[in-house]
């Protein structure tokens, strides 16, 4: 670590420690993620190589997207936003935040080796075996202590709302991760019938909702007004966002379950607060857009507000696309097809994805006090992965309606598959261009890093 360490700036190691894990898991996520649309398009392409099969690369996918790329991007920008706010002038400690890096990146590592073995608790976004999964209790209580601390020892007492979202994300997360997973039972990972499935998608659209969603939020918060160079328009409103989504949101996950033998009222909790979404989703775009009202030049100017604005109106688009699936009679036809894989690709890619390659192309030539190496490739990626998660949305939302009709029409899933083929191979060719993006993002990263020229960002 001392090594290492020579190699980053005087300050705010921590950051570009995760903005560097955040980019290689990015090629990483990307290139499987690309791997399993090539095998859903070509199904022998890997057959008879176990670790390389679809059952195996899409948790290792979703995994490596999720804990890989988008959340340490937004955690960089955090280790960085929260002293500053707080005025103490750095993290509590940095020593204890490179060593979370680590224990991060271990943990991705054997996520990913134990996952292609084939070492799975079999359960959607839970997949993880226990001593992985208390790896990722372990960085969650390193990090909260980390935030915890540098909040203690503040020089500001305002707490302003980016410090509120990326505590509770830490909070949040970490107990649902532990409840989700059911990590007091380590042969296992499960409860057994219809109340795993409860407390699974319980943690299922939390890992979402309580960690992508205020990390995202919190970046957002930080980004746009000093972007456009103006006050926040309500720091009132981002409290009622804030407020509200911790209410409202924990209770939605059950809308994954209305074909199941779930109680009635919980299923009415989830459809109910799914649609009621609509108070903390509209209070955070209302306050950043109005920030944002009559700047729009200089959102432009700045490839990062670039991004997480983008992201902002991808927050738009997927959350009232989750409120209408909730509906019973719209998920008759959008269950378990592609439509919901569009959906996902939308909040996860569109929404906090952009907003975490915002934050570090944000932060980072503000903390090596230089510019990015290429604004260029910035902007290059910023289109391919725009393009890519928009053409997802339209390709995988038709093909999921194409699926979702016909199995209500009474068809089978072969009899749908040769007329969604060619959806298949848009979508792999829409993969290659985010996978390209990611190589360009680490690139641009890398270069920035290491270059010694440039002029001072402001």
């Amino acid at each position: 670590m001392t090594v290492l360490s020579r190699f980053l700036p005087e300050k705010y190691k921590t950051s570009v420690l995760f903005f560097l894990t955040s980019a290689f898991w990015m090629v990483m996520a990307t290139f499987l993620g690309l791997l399993g649309a090539t095998e859903l398009i070509a199904p022998d392409l890997t057959a008879g190589i176990g670790w390389l099969g679809f059952g195996r690369i899409r948790p290792i996918h979703v995994n490596l997207v999720l804990f890989g790329f988008v959340t340490p991007g937004l955690l960089g920008a955090a280790f960085y936003y929260i002293p500053r706010l707080l005025k103490t002038g750095d993290i509590f400690s940095e020593r204890l935040g490179m060593y979370t890096v680590l224990l991060w990146n271990l943990t991705l590592f054997f996520a990913m080796i134990s996952l292609s073995l084939g070492y799975s608790q079999g359960r959607e976004y839970a997949e993880l075996i226990w001593p992985v999964d208390m790896m990722v209790v372990a960085v969650f209580s390193m990090i909260l202590y980390n935030f915890l601390m540098t909040v203690r020892h503040r020089e500001e007492q305002t707490l302003y709302v980016s410090v509120w979202y990326a505590c509770a994300a830490i909070i949040l997360t970490g107990l649902t991760f532990a409840l989700g997973n059911v990590i007091w039972r380590p042969t296992s990972g499960a409860l057994t019938g219809i109340p795993d499935a409860i407390l699974l998608w319980f943690y299922g659209h939390n890992v979402f909702g309580l960690l992508l969603t205020p990390l995202a939020a919190g970046v957002a918060y930080y980004v746009i007004p000093r972007a456009c160079r103006a006050p926040l328009y309500s720091h009132t409103l981002s409290l009622l966002g804030f407020w509200s989504l911790i209410i409202v949101y924990t209770h939605v996950g059950t809308h994954h379950l209305l074909q199941v033998p779930v109680p009635t009222w919980l299923k009415v909790i989830g459809v109910v607060d799914s649609v009621g979404m609509v108070i903390p989703v509209m209070a955070f775009l209302i306050n950043i857009w109005y920030t944002a009202k009559g700047r729009l030049g200089e959102i432009h100017a700045d490839v990062s507000a670039k991004f997480v604005f983008t992201g902002t109106i991808m927050y738009f688009f997927v959350s009232i696309q989750g409120s209408m699936m909730a509906l019973p009679d719209v998920q008759r036809v959008t269950h378990f097809n592609n439509w919901v894989v569009g959906h996902a690709h939308i909040g996860v890619l569109g929404f906090a994805g952009m907003i975490s390659l915002g934050g570090i192309y944000y932060v980072l030539p503000r903390i090596l006090g230089r510019p990015l190496h290429s604004r260029f490739l910035a902007d290059l990626q910023y289109w391919l992965v725009l393009i890519g998660v928009v053409g997802f949305t339209v390709v995988l939302t038709i093909a999921g309606l194409i699926q979702g009709n016909a199995w209500l029409n009474g068809e089978t899933v072969y009899r749908v598959l040769p007329e969604i083929h060619m959806y298949y191979i848009v979508r792999a060719s829409l993969g290659a261009m985010i996978f390209t993006g990611a190589l360009i993002g680490v690139y641009n990263i890398i270069r920035t890093l290491f270059s010694n020229t440039g002029e001072v960002a402001s």
